[in-house]
């Protein structure tokens, strides 16, 4: 691994290298923009500890949950129940100040900050087309898309996530975000490959999209907007981190660090369906419409990421498990989770860095639904 890496494409992603000593170091090697803690920081309350489950199921068979937690490299596991510390702990880099990437967690955050600007009026409708507000969109992929699609995954663009493939687009979005590039001159190069909103398929871009939106919308950066919309009211503990492209643009589709407590702060406010305390940040109309499959193509089994169908539905930048409960989840590569059960009152943070993640496009790998399982298990400990 380097020491001192000049770039993400050095670090040896989806190589089978072991990342947890990269993952807790990413805003310390690279250009970030930085959000304050709260002026008013709030901790949650330490409520009494219950212990893991040795097991969870998949597919009707028993695994168990200490070798998922190792063979992931977990560098992090909190367990909230109705807002109180119920477990917590810390293995290999990971620590309660630990500031660890987010990868596509981030994606969630984001898909908030657009919620909050539709309710402060600065985006007048999520069926406005995106490019009425980023005109640089005009002639690309997104071009008469409307806002509901891209939060969707389901502007219809071409999207290669070939890592080996320089012309792909993942691999060009990778060099976008090198020194020197400009995600926001990537995004609208993007084309046209399916009619809006008849595919889900999973592209980062959608969610930088979403950004550039977000600055267009507000006239601020993503950071100075979020420290004043979440960070500040949720009251972060800590400073937070968006790493920066060479022009200072935040990648927003997957490069925030936090701590594990801040965020959990997301999937408690959500939780609560957009109040924190007596205090109401988003929405429960966009709560409730962000977290629930809204068309046919969104369901999961429907949802495409790379290659292959993927077992989770898909809501407004949040990952929908199947069946009645009402449980949504933030995700991201290498098995980042918030994990929000409400019907519980339980939200669970993740943080790891599987060493076979993206080795290959197999679930044995990758384990994305697995974790899922793993933490409905822990969940079904308060029943």
């Amino acid at each position: 691994m380097p020491s001192n890496p000049t770039s993400m494409i050095e670090l040896g992603l989806f190589t089978g290298q072991p990342q947890y000593e990269n993952f807790a170091r990413l805003k310390d090697w690279f250009p970030a923009s930085e959000m304050k803690p709260s002026t008013r920081a709030k901790s949650f309350p330490q409520g009494a500890p219950i212990e893991l489950p040795k097991s969870y199921l998949v597919d009707g068979q028993a695994r168990d949950l200490a070798a998922l937690l190792d063979g992931t490299h977990t560098s992090a596991l909190l367990v909230l129940k109705d807002g109180q510390i119920r477990f917590e702990k810390y293995w290999l880099t990971g620590g309660r100040d630990v500031h660890w990437i987010s990868m596509s967690v981030a994606k969630s955050f984001v898909s908030a900050l657009v919620g909050i600007a539709l309710g402060e009026g600065l985006i007048g409708s999520i069926d406005d087309a995106i490019d009425r507000y980023v005109p640089s969109f005009g002639g690309s992929a997104y071009a008469g898309v409307s806002i509901k699609n891209v939060l969707q995954m389901s502007s219809g663009a071409r999207w290669n996530e070939d890592y080996s493939d320089p012309n792909s687009e993942i691999f060009r979005l990778g060099m976008a975000s090198m020194p020197g590039g400009s995600l926001d001159a990537f995004v609208p190069t993007l084309v046209n490959e399916a009619k809006p909103g008849t595919i889900c398929r999973y592209n980062s871009a959608e969610t930088q999209a979403l950004g550039m939106l977000l600055v267009a919308a507000t006239g601020r950066s993503i950071s100075d907007y979020m420290q004043e919309k979440l960070c500040e009211p949720l009251g972060m503990e800590s400073s937070s981190f968006w790493l920066v492209d060479g022009q200072g643009r935040e990648m927003v589709y997957a490069c925030l660090n936090m701590t594990a407590r801040d965020f959990a702060k997301l999937g408690e406010l959500y939780r609560n369906k957009g109040l924190w305390g007596d205090r109401r940040i988003v929405s429960a109309d966009w709560v409730a419409a962000s977290t629930k499959v809204a068309a046919p193509h969104l369901q999961a089994g429907r949802t495409i990421v790379g290659d292959h169908a993927f077992p989770l539905g898909y809501g407004y930048q949040w990952w929908l498990p199947p069946g009645d409960r009402g449980e949504f989840s933030a995700i991201g590569v290498y098995n980042q989770y918030v994990y929000v059960d409400p019907s519980r009152g339980v939200v669970a943070v993740k943080l790891s860095a599987n060493p076979a993640y993206g080795t290959s496009t197999r679930e044995e790998d990758n384990k994305d639904y697995e974790n899922i399982e793993a933490l409905r298990a822990i969940a079904r400990r308060f029943d």
